[in-house]
């Protein structure tokens, strides 16, 4: 085993460290063993020499397109929120099989990320995205075209893996193609689409159901996605790059099935209790947590002993490179809270004051505008800052998050989406300081061989945190709402506060980071 340490001039040893002028980009600062160290440089070193390998004209288009292939995927997370009461109207769906069609793509979701970046990192990213999007395109019509409540949770838990394939590839391609300061920029505007699709989609979805009425809106919802796909499936073959010659015979071979097999059954188990904590009322649904948290220790486990003579699934020694392990733990809790801020909105505005589903999507919409504003310009400015940036965006959502709890406390009548909006505009801004920064640093490390797969545990980290938090700030929140009384302002208040708890949470983290580094953590101000 290692631990990184202290590296040389011009390259610090914390997460909010920056590469020097003259050293390669994604080299760890020590290799973890020493038999191991001419393997691990050369992987590391692969970094500068694959983004150099790409036409410099064409990096940008090629990451439009991953964006807007990202911004497919996980607008399908929340704009499906408000089309509920039109899904249930339109097939007669109950209220188990609304859940599923929420529940399932989120589960299928976070299943296939990990081995998905996996694949696309020891054979082509390009061939592996080009699948996903052709997939999620599909079975986007296909949840469309929906006749019956079990057709449509199967079209959403295909679209769910469809999704998961794609969106590992995009963090590996910005990887591949970036370095420095460019990388900080593209994962800025990353950042900027995670946070502006989930926010928009209850505004694109209330557009899409207005337009097209109650009846079939709904299908309009997952129709969006047909011309998007289809113009980008040709774009994407034209412009991502292909795939570099970096691994040999048994490194690309070597997939690591046992490990594959474990995770995944780690992840379903862990996720399910909370994906269906609406629909699973006995308690004993919380046994499943302890279970998968072993099956997962003997993923660990299993990892550690294949990574000896093999390519592993997940490189456990990313995990001893501050950057890496403390941005992935401030990634779950972050999301945690921030995924679960729209559940409750829309359900308190929609059903509790009875906006329609416009109404709803427009209240949101501060929150985006601030988040894909600040995320561009944390981009840009993540590698002279470091994690303080971080702290400080987190700081800004937990003042926005408490200053719209107390506006709703002061005035929770039909204005509630005006007396909202400062507030949400002003967490909105934190929130574009948090999640471009947070990847940015926590991939800073990471060897472009092993983007995928990093990238995949990044984002499985935020499905399951995102899933966690919907459960606790939804019992939260309905242990109000179910009462005698009703009572929506105060469950969407105390809902609203338990997500800025998690928001702190992951304050801390950032707080204990910047804290215990050393004085070679600072950003390299040169």
């Amino acid at each position: 085993m290692w631990a990184p340490s202290r590296g040389r001039r011009g390259r610090c040893a914390g997460p909010g460290r920056r590469v020097g002028a003259g050293d390669p980009p994604d080299r760890p600062t020590h290799p973890p063993r020493p038999a191991a160290r001419k393997e691990w440089d050369e992987v590391a070193g692969e970094s500068e020499t694959t983004a150099r390998r790409h036409p410099r004209d064409t990096r940008w288009p090629a990451l439009a397109v991953c964006l807007t292939a990202s911004f497919m995927t996980l607008l399908d997370v929340s704009i499906v929120n408000v089309a509920l009461p039109s899904i249930r109207s339109g097939i007669g769906a109950s209220q188990g099989g609304l859940q599923w069609v929420l529940s399932g793509y989120a589960l299928t979701f976070g299943l296939v990320l990990v081995p998905a970046g996996r694949i696309g990192d020891v054979h082509s990213r390009r061939a592996v995205f080009l699948g996903g999007l052709a997939m999620f395109t599909a079975t986007s019509a296909l949840a469309g075209a929906a006749q019956n409540e079990g057709w449509l949770i199967g079209a959403r838990l295909l679209q769910g893996a469809a999704g998961g394939i794609l969106v590992p590839q995009v963090s590996g391609f910005i990887q591949q193609m970036f370095q420095g300061a460019e990388r900080g920029r593209a994962f800025g505007l990353l950042g900027a689409t995670i946070g502006v699709s989930t926010a928009v989609g209850p505004l694109l979805g209330g557009l899409l159901i207005q337009a097209f009425g109650t009846e079939e809106g709904w299908r309009w919802v997952f129709y969006v996605n047909l011309p998007i796909g289809l113009v980008a499936l040709p774009l994407a073959h034209r412009l991502l790059p292909a795939p570099p010659e970096l691994a040999g015979p048994r490194e690309r071979s070597d997939l690591d099935p046992v490990g594959v097999l474990l995770l995944g059954a780690g992840t379903v188990v862990l996720l399910l209790p909370f994906v269906q904590e609406e629909q699973w009322t006995t308690p004993l649904k919380w046994l499943l947590v302890p279970v998968a948290l072993l099956v997962l220790a003997g993923f660990v486990g299993w990892e550690r002993r294949y990574g000896r003579a093999h390519e592993p699934l997940i490189d456990l020694r990313l995990f001893l490179q501050r950057s890496y392990g403390l941005g992935v733990l401030l990634s779950l809790l972050y999301f945690a809270g921030f995924t679960a801020i729209f559940f409750i909105l829309t359900l308190y505005l929609q059903n509790g004051l009875h906006y329609s589903a416009l109404e709803a999507g427009l209240s949101i919409m501060p929150f985006a505008l601030g988040s894909g504003a600040a995320a561009a310009v944390g981009g840009r400015i993540v590698t002279r800052v470091g994690r303080p940036l971080v702290a400080l965006g987190l700081a800004a959502v937990v003042v926005g998050l408490l200053g719209t709890a107390l506006a709703v406390h002061l005035d929770s009548g039909r204005s509630v989406g005006w007396v909202t909006a400062a507030p949400l505009l002003f967490a909105g801004l934190g929130s574009g300081l948090v999640i471009a920064p947070n990847q940015t640093l926590t991939l800073s490390e990471v060897p472009v061989a092993r983007a995928g797969s990093a990238g995949g545990v990044l984002q499985t980290a935020q499905r399951i945190g995102s899933a966690a938090g919907i459960a606790a700030v939804g019992s939260v929140f309905f242990s109000r709402v179910d009462s005698r009384s009703a009572d929506w302002s105060g469950g969407f208040q105390l809902g609203l506060l338990t997500s800025t708890g998690l928001a702190a949470l992951g304050l801390v983290v950032a707080l204990v980071d910047i804290l215990g580094a050393d004085g070679s953590t600072a950003p390299d101000k040169r």
